[in-house]
């Protein structure tokens, strides 16, 4: 006979009154957590009790029940409820649904403890759901906010992770896609770009992480910290149409552009109203681009602007200005004891003195004339203008020029009565034959110029004796080559010099970011210094000569510096002076880690091999680190590379200064680095495998699993 299934009775549901309840202290809860007491109380006002409490009849010493019961589950609403009977919100004797566990099968602990622990928390996806459909219904989002007591920015993240394609929340509900994964997909509203990417990266659990996710949603967008994007604005992009992507979860400053091609003519048309504006101040030309390269004003000769002169009220004001500073200062220095008046007069007096000093700048209209202005962007993105260069065709002609002209014209035509071309020579504007000194010439009235070989020789005479007494006077060559260096650098085209001192300057223009280095802007602000202090050509000599030696001194430094290349070139191959270069530096106790320089994806690790890569982080940090990255794939394990790298002062072949660890020592050129480079390569094939430079994902899947994964996920961390 089948025994018969005890039926369950289910604990009996009242309305008690609020002063006969009282909280138990066997309540396991004793630490706060989640949403507070006060928050609650403002839920319960508004939507009042959505759940009842659980309480047990107070007994007395008979085992009578005394009509008090005590609360052991559902502490904190007791609490809230009590919170709002203080606010006068709810009365002192206001019933409340209460479950009554009159059974004593289970004791009270075990009750508090299974109302807390068999509860399970809304799944993430059911809460964006949720708040999404409340969108829905008509509440913004402040309006959401406040009712759940989160903050705005939480509930516009939520309503993201809601917006996402419902094919990957599908996978996310399934624990097929990390939440991690979803707040990068989100950056995208596009649902069919959001799944192509998913696809692309879902085969391979190495791709998977968030920040390669978000690379690959923006790869072809532009920061909002893009020059270009500063100096357009997001505003004015928008309202062109374009779409910028946030990113709610993450520091993005300000997001991606996503349309590049928009932006780029949105910055054009104004470089363009920009540059007509700055030509209509009188240049006669503007360039502009949204970068130039290093270099870009080589050959050209640059003008500078000047203080505006004061008018004749401005004068007069100076005048009384400064004579009323200089009698007070006399009188307060005379003075035993400190006058604040007088001290709050000098300083108003010396502001206003300062306010003529700093006069806005401006240039000579003669000059704008034959001078242009670049126009470019800085890595601000603010509008950046450098004015006052001539072009060598815009150079003014001087007035002998015409003559030497005629000059010029009158030795071709003697040129063409000179019966031995060959022989010829033009000495100072004039043709002569080239017969020898001995030969009989007929007489003319007058004195004829000397034979131009009497002339060579003469002068060929003079040169070694001046040769030999400006080698008897050290200062004195010193300002000679350094006069000669100052209008190779500054004058370009001036040939004022007797020396035959040749520099040369190569900006190396075609080395991308070169002109964004910190040395180049520091030779730039020095150059601009020097330039601004220099004369006339034809008085540049009298300058050099009243300049202290410490000036002198630095003007040589900086224009010889100008000169130096050390760069290895396989066209040209210079051994010797790549040699003299380092022992420069080594004198120099030079270091390109003192200097600045870390190895970065641009400049260094994303043009390399990933052999190369491993070995630059395996010499730096070591084979562990070495393998955190060596199954990446090339542009992660660029990026990851140089994270690692960040401190290690670590350098590439070519910058160490080492004799031992040199590439391009006696004899090595770029050919060399080539091959080196190929070998490691090669090396590659041998290595064990996960030193390998391409592996074959499935390979990956079945040699790293999840427990592996997470390991190199906190290391790489």
């Amino acid at each position: 006979m089948a025994k018969a299934i005890q039926k369950i009775e289910m604990n009996a549901a009242e309305n008690i009154p609020y002063d006969k309840l009282m909280l138990s202290q066997k309540n396991v809860r004793r630490i706060k957590d989640g949403v507070s007491v006060e928050q609650l109380a403002e839920d319960i006002g508004r939507r009042k009790l959505l759940q009842s409490l659980n309480v047990r009849p107070v007994l007395d010493e008979t085992g009578e029940e005394t009509g008090n019961f005590e609360v052991p589950a559902g502490g904190r609403r007791f609490l809230a409820l009590g919170m709002l009977i203080r606010q006068k919100r709810l009365a002192k004797n206001e019933p409340i649904p209460c479950i009554v566990n009159r059974n004593g099968t289970t004791s009270v602990e075990e009750d508090s403890l299974a109302e807390n622990v068999h509860r399970e928390n809304l799944h993430p996806l059911d809460q964006f759901r949720a708040f999404k459909a409340l969108k829905e219904q008509g509440l913004d989002v402040e309006e959401i906010a406040a009712r759940f007591f989160v903050s705005a920015a939480t509930v516009k993240q939520r309503l993201r992770l809601a917006a996402v394609s419902p094919k990957l929340l599908e996978r996310y509900e399934k624990d097929e896609i990390r939440l991690e994964q979803i707040m990068a997909l989100s950056i995208s509203d596009d649902h069919a770009r959001q799944e192509q990417v998913w696809e692309r990266i879902a085969g391979n659990t190495h791709m998977q992480e968030p920040y390669y996710i978000r690379r690959l949603l923006t790869e072809t967008t532009v920061r909002a910290d893009d020059r270009r994007a500063v100096y357009v604005g997001a505003e004015a992009y928008e309202a062109a149409g374009g779409v910028v992507l946030r990113d709610l979860f993450e520091q993005n400053s300000g997001g991606w552009l996503q349309d590049a091609a928009l932006l780029e003519r949105l910055v054009f048309d104004r470089l363009k109203t920009d540059s007509e504006t700055i030509r209509a101040e009188g240049w006669k030309w503007v360039e502009a681009a949204i970068s130039f390269p290093y270099g870009h004003t080589s050959g050209m000769r640059r003008v500078y602007a000047e203080p505006a002169e004061m008018s004749t009220e401005e004068i007069a004001r100076f005048d009384a200005v400064k004579a009323e500073y200089d009698a007070l200062d006399a009188k307060y220095a005379e003075m035993e004891d400190a006058d604040q008046e007088i001290e709050d007069r000098l300083d108003q007096l010396g502001a206003e003195l300062d306010g003529f000093g700093d006069r806005p700048q401006v240039y000579d209209p003669g000059q704008k004339a034959i001078a242009g202005a670049f126009v470019t962007l800085g890595a601000n993105g603010q509008l950046q203008v450098e004015a006052g260069f001539v072009r060598p065709e815009d150079e003014p002609r001087a007035e002998v020029d015409d003559d030497d002209e005629k000059a010029d014209g009158g030795d071709r035509d003697a040129s063409k009565r000179v019966e031995d071309g060959a022989n010829s020579v033009v000495v100072n504007g004039r043709s002569v034959n080239g017969t020898s000194d001995g030969a009989d010439e007929p007489e003319d009235e007058g004195i004829k110029p000397l034979p131009e070989r009497l002339v060579f020789d003469l002068t060929a005479q003079k040169t070694l004796a001046l040769r030999n007494a400006l080698a008897s006077d050290v200062d004195i060559a010193f300002v000679t080559v350094l006069h000669a260096l100052v209008l190779q650098v500054f004058y370009r085209f001036a040939k004022d010099s007797c020396l035959e001192v040749t520099l040369v300057n190569n900006s190396f223009g075609q080395v991308q970011g070169l002109a964004e280095t910190q040395w180049a802007k520091e030779i730039a602000e020095r150059h601009e210094a020097w330039d601004r202090d220099m004369p006339d050509s034809d008085r540049l000599w009298d300058f050099l000569l009243g300049l202290d030696e410490a000036s002198r001194k630095a003007l040589l430094a900086h224009c010889a510096s100008l000169s130096l290349n050390a760069v290895v070139e396989p066209w040209n191959k210079r051994p010797g002076a790549l040699a003299h270069a380092d022992a420069l530096a080594a004198t120099l106790r030079f270091d390109m880690v003192e200097a600045g320089w870390s190895p970065t994806v641009d400049n260094y690790l994303g043009r390399v091999t990933k052999t190369r890569i491993v070995q630059a982080v395996r010499e730096a940090r070591g084979e562990d680190s070495a393998q955190l990255i060596d199954h990446m794939k090339k542009d992660l394990m660029a990026r990851e590379a140089a994270r690692l790298l960040e401190g290690s002062n670590w350098l590439p072949e070519p910058l160490r200064l080492d004799s031992n660890d040199v590439v391009a020592d006696a004899g090595d050129t770029v050919t060399d680095y080539v091959a080196d480079e190929t070998a490691l390569d090669g090396a590659a094939a041998e290595s064990p495998a996960f030193l390998a430079e391409d592996l074959d994902p499935s390979a990956d899947e079945t040699r790293i699993g999840a427990a592996d994964e997470d390991d190199h996920l906190q290391a790489a961390e």
